[in-house]
């Protein structure tokens, strides 16, 4: 009786080791189906779902990620590297790149490479992040505030800095750099 255990034992064992060989490997099928790093960077980013696109919220015509969040970008950064690293990319986590114009969409989409090694989606030149502070699609809460070290406006599709809205942190300061022209770099 021992025996007809054992074995039925090990064919149980043998089926489950099957039925999960088969599952891991039908999973490693679609990694290998995924576009290769260094090759089509759109068709990348399009089957991962990273595809930006136009959206009226208030008065501006501004950029949301693939799940409607807005995007924004921060005065401090260059247009070949973020000053946003550490507790700061806490509460703005960056954009991973790259990214693929969905609607309205003119601007051009590239990306940089950061402090960490990690690549960070850029419109325009400026590179973008979301705000931990909007809790659905449509907020932008984070527009015009002036947080780890810099103001913070969302990414409008004409990329031009919009004026600060009405108790939203602007001050002198907002309008300084929202009429300096050069995006925000102070050049």
């Amino acid at each position: 009786m021992r025996k007809i255990w054992g074995a039925a034992g090990l064919a149980a064992l043998a089926l489950t080791i099957s039925a999960c060989a088969s599952s891991g490997s039908s999973s490693s099928a679609a990694v290998a189906n995924t576009p290769a790093a260094g090759g089509n960077s759109s068709s990348a980013a399009a089957a991962s779902g990273n595809t930006v696109a136009e959206k009226a919220i208030g008065s501006q015509q501004v950029l949301v990620d693939s799940q409607g969040m807005t995007l924004y970008w921060f005065a401090p950064d260059t247009s070949s590297k973020s000053n946003c690293s550490g507790q700061c990319a806490t509460y703005w986590p960056p954009v991973k790149g790259p990214l693929t114009a969905g609607s309205g969409v003119t601007g051009t989409l590239s990306t940089i490479t950061r402090s960490d090694g990690s690549t960070q989606a850029t419109y325009d030149g400026h590179p973008l992040y979301t705000y931990i502070g909007d809790k659905s699609p449509g907020q932008a809460t984070g527009n015009g505030k002036n947080l780890s070290g810099g103001l913070w406006w969302e990414m409008t599709v004409s990329g031009s800095t919009p004026a600060p809205a009405a108790g939203g942190g602007g001050g002198s300061t907002a309008t300084a750099a929202a009429t300096s022209g050069g995006g925000g770099y102070g050049y």
